[in-house]
């Protein structure tokens, strides 16, 4: 029997999750322990979420890992807000998952970083320790500088001086996204000619090349607004390396990348072999709108597919060469990168000539398109959607999406119901399949926007669960009526609703 009790042990045991795994790395908090257990940590991540919601489950599994990894410096939680609703509407969450960041129990502001498990440990890695180090050797000076990321260095004249209070409190807004130290002694920037307060900005020593400044100067009068807008304006130099983490600041402007096996860890002289020759035609072509990247094929990878129509086997260890503007338009180099330049070179006369074909991600248009509800795909988005005379109402869907299924006999009704409009379009497109304009937000199934005759840069969204109901018939029907420029009619009738 005693033997049969030990065994029995051993195996109720072995269900017990180690004190080490994930599960346990992410706190669990509720309404009746939030206060307390959020004031044990100095710094705390919080995702508030919903079982149910999509995005949340996504996002799980690089919450769980990141928490693993920075164990024992910051804590990471999470509240699920169907069952906590005290705590979420206290910090008014309104849409999941909710991402914000606790500084010993106090709300410290929403989490902006990346949403990776390598990019949350970076962003949180930044959280900790003090907004700027106090640099006092030379020695502790270069150490900082030699690091992977940028670094932002502000040379003061001393621990009175009223630009290091301003120093530090932009360094206190900026620390998620910059690197920042400080020294009060003018001596430390000698090397760098510099003999009056300044703030020296060091790219990453793994980018250094001969066509721009390894170290740039601010040497204005500091403020958090100046200040920012130097980093801004220099961080990224002529051609940044492109990363899962960095990508949305650096798509705000019209963005040429390279991407090839690039590995900064490993082979950093390969990885700037391509790079060198990417930088020489961005010196040949400055000026003129486009900015230059590198990145790492295997990061973007399934962006190249689906985005850029690239496959694996696509230029082998030769860099795939991409454009994506910031209206959202695509361009590949189809020519083979050439180790001259050459290619990359006919590509962007081809380019700012205006002779390129845009790659356009899209079903086959329909041969007939007769159905009440009109098929649209991105190839005739623009004579359908964006026909000026028109108020085209425009459902984005999912195949395997349950809601647009359930949706689709309402959706059907409500375009016989108008058919007798010629004005108003009911039409829906495969959101999967084929390219989403730019200025249609489309995160989940199904989205649907009003897109009015003659305002087709201003679509709006409809939104369920707002005052203008769900997604029965009568509420599409109100919809239109209160937003839609042509007048609705149903047969010979106007609608009254």
């Amino acid at each position: 029997m005693e033997a049969r009790a030990r065994l029995l042990a051993l195996a109720l045991l072995s269900c017990v999750p180690a004190l080490g795994s994930s599960r346990r790395d992410v706190l669990e908090l509720s309404d009746a322990d939030f206060d307390y257990l959020s004031a044990e940590h100095e710094t705390l991540l919080v995702t508030f979420y919903a079982p149910w919601c999509g995005h949340c489950k996504k996002l799980a599994p690089d919450f769980e890992k990141a928490a693993t990894r920075l164990k024992g410096t910051v804590q990471l939680a999470k509240v699920d807000c169907t069952a906590n609703l005290e705590v979420c509407g206290r910090f008014g969450v309104s849409g999941y998952p909710t991402l914000k960041i606790f500084r010993n129990g106090r709300d410290s502001g929403p989490y902006d970083g990346p949403r990776s498990a390598d990019g949350i440990y970076q962003h949180m890695k930044k959280q900790t320790g003090p907004d700027s180090v106090l640099l006092q050797t030379e020695d502790e000076l270069q150490t900082f500088i030699k690091h992977y990321d940028a670094s932002v260095v502000g040379v003061l004249s001393g621990a009175d001086s009223s630009h290091l209070a301003e120093f530090l409190r932009a360094a206190a807004l900026l620390r998620e996204q910059f690197r920042f130290a400080h020294s009060v002694d003018l001596e430390l920037g000698g090397s760098y000619g510099v003999t009056s307060e300044s703030v020296l900005l060091f790219r990453p020593p793994r980018l250094d090349n001969k066509f721009e400044d390894s170290v740039i100067v601010f040497r204005e009068y500091l403020t958090i607004g100046s200040l920012r807008r130097f980093i801004g304006d220099n961080i990224h130099g002529v051609c940044p390396h492109l990363t899962m983490e960095n990508r949305d600041r650096l798509r705000v402007r019209d963005l040429l990348t390279a991407h090839y096996d690039l590995d900064y860890h490993h082979n950093p002289r390969g990885s700037n072999y391509w790079r060198n020759r990417v930088m020489k035609m961005a010196s040949t072509f400055s000026g003129r709108g486009l900015f230059f990247s590198v990145a790492n094929k295997k990061d973007f990878l399934s962006e190249l597919e689906e985005d850029f129509g690239l496959g694996t086997s696509d230029g082998g260890e030769l860099p795939f060469v991409t454009i994506r503007t910031k209206l959202g338009h695509k361009y590949t180099m189809r020519e083979e990168f050439t180790r001259d330049g050459q290619s990359l070179e006919r590509f962007l006369n081809d380019y700012f000539a205006g002779r390129l074909k845009r790659f356009i991600k899209s079903e086959p248009i329909p041969e007939r398109n007769s159905a009440a509800v009109k098929t649209v795909v991105a190839e005739n988005f623009d004579d359908l959607v964006n026909s000026p005379e028109r108020d085209v109402l425009i459902q984005f869907y999912s195949r395997s999406c349950s809601h647009c299924k359930k949706l689709e006999p309402v959706y059907t009704e409500l375009a016989e119901t108008l058919s007798s409009n010629p004005n108003i379009v009911i039409a829906r497109m495969n959101a999967g399949d084929n390219d989403v304009p730019n200025g249609y937000d489309v995160q989940g199934y199904p989205t649907i926007y009003l897109a009015r005759a003659g305002r087709k840069d201003e679509p709006i969204r409809y939104e369920v669960d707002t005052h203008l109901g769900g997604r029965e018939l009568r509420d599409f029907l109100k919809f239109l009526k209160s937003e839609s420029t042509h007048r609705l009619r149903v047969g010979a009738a106007k609608v009254e609703l």
